[in-house]
């Protein structure tokens, strides 16, 4: 005979009443934070001639498939639709719109600049702490090759977070090109050339040194240092001085006419470089970038060119853009303070319209409807709820009552 106990029934019913793994709930000021930031860097997008779009919240799996060497498949919440056809949860907002550029907006006039403000989920590993659904706000500027895209994108990057009120922060710059030209010179085959990656993405140098090891050839040592190219201008030197290889030498030279620009635009200052910095996803092509902010556990905002992807859907269009992780930027800014309510209206049967007048005339926020039957009840509820004054709202007028809240 099998015995149930009681707390594995309640054990066995808890997850009902929970969040999922990876997500949960926002309230009140979280809520007022994130929309509060949401708002000003999409009022940016909108001044700067960018358009909103809103792509579905589930895609088909094959489009990801589609797109070069997608996310993991472990990271995406799939099923199945009644076809049979194999579904996502909506995992990256970049490939659905190149879906779009490539279809819906195939003869549009280039450049197209595009903005959106749309959540993903991607699935984490359990008991990570990370969250699943995650609130993204950004950019892709499709049709505008090279340099001044780039400039473009990393200039609304830096633009974009000043906007949203972050404090201490800087955009960390690297090109594909670096890592690709030289593992290119020392014949270095798939399986490695991806456990570096995975080695310097997770910051496991130890591994990093041992495959190292195993590899021969004049970039060898550039290679070696690589992990620890970053830091401000004069990185830009030593990357360039450690390695004779035309294509990485060429990605410095392309990340100095970047920040040569910036700086003279007077965004400088908040610009670093990372010649290690390599991307998981593998449809960038050229500049990547992330954004730190001082206070944030992880990076608020993650972009780079993809001249690529829009041709794996059938239109070869370059872009570039980014992308900024709304929650993991509203941790580190100051919170907001909220607004509550101080005034209750009371108003007597058939006086409703008078009431919700008077709601509407006092400052957002302030007030509300009082749901008590009486006017006694009325006082006492407001009291005991610490209200400062009462509205009663009659057939012979409305009358203010203050109050002195229940100590």
């Amino acid at each position: 005979m099998i015995m149930i106990y009681e707390k594995d029934v309640m054990a066995l019913e808890s997850y009902k009443i929970r969040t999922p793994e990876g997500t949960r709930d926002r309230l009140f000021a979280e809520c007022v934070e994130r929309r509060s930031v949401q708002g000003a860097m999409t009022s940016l997008f909108k001044q700067r001639g960018y358009h909103e779009v809103i792509t579905p919240e589930v895609e088909y799996f094959d489009l990801f498939v589609r797109a070069k060497n997608p996310l993991p498949q472990k990271s995406m919440l799939k099923f199945v639709d009644r076809e049979g056809r194999l579904l996502v949860i909506r995992p990256d907002c970049t490939t659905p719109i190149a879906r779009i550029a490539a279809s819906r907006l195939r003869d549009a006039a280039l450049p197209q600049r595009l903005y959106y403000n749309q959540t993903i989920v991607r699935v984490n590993d359990t008991d990570t702490g990370s969250d699943s659904d995650i609130a993204q706000c950004g950019i892709e500027l499709i049709g505008a090759p090279g340099l001044k895209g780039d400039i473009e994108a990393v200039a609304m990057a830096v633009d974009t977070l000043r906007a949203a009120g972050a404090g201490h922060f800087y955009i960390e710059l690297g090109h594909v090109d670096f890592f690709a030209g030289l593992v290119a010179d020392l014949e270095i085959g798939k399986d490695s050339i991806k456990l570096l990656k995975s080695c310097i993405e997770a910051k496991n140098f130890t591994l990093y040194e041992e495959v190292i090891k195993s590899i021969s050839g004049s970039d060898a040592d550039c290679l070696r240092r690589l992990p620890y190219l970053f830091g401000g201008e004069e990185i830009l030197d030593e990357a360039y001085n450690l390695t004779d290889n035309t294509k990485a030498r060429a990605a410095v030279d392309y990340l100095r006419n970047i920040y040569f620009e910036l700086k003279a635009a007077g965004r400088g200052e908040y610009l670093r470089f990372d010649l290690g910095l390599v991307q998981s996803i593998d449809y960038y092509s050229g500049l990547v970038f992330r954004g730190y902010v001082e206070g944030a556990g992880n990076i608020v905002l993650a972009g780079g060119r993809y001249d690529e992807l829009i041709g794996d859907f059938g239109a070869d269009k370059p872009a570039t853009g980014f992308a900024v992780y709304v929650d993991s930027l509203v941790s580190c800014l100051p919170p907001v303070d909220m607004t509550m309510p101080d005034t209750h209206i009371y108003y007597e049967p058939g006086f409703l319209s008078t009431a919700l007048q008077l709601l509407d005339s006092l400052p957002k926020g302030t007030a509300v409807l009082s749901h008590c039957t009486s006017m006694s009840e009325a006082e006492s509820t407001a009291k005991n709820a610490g209200i400062k004054r009462l509205f009663i709202v009659s057939d012979s007028e409305i009358s203010e009552v203050r109050l002195n809240a229940k100590s």
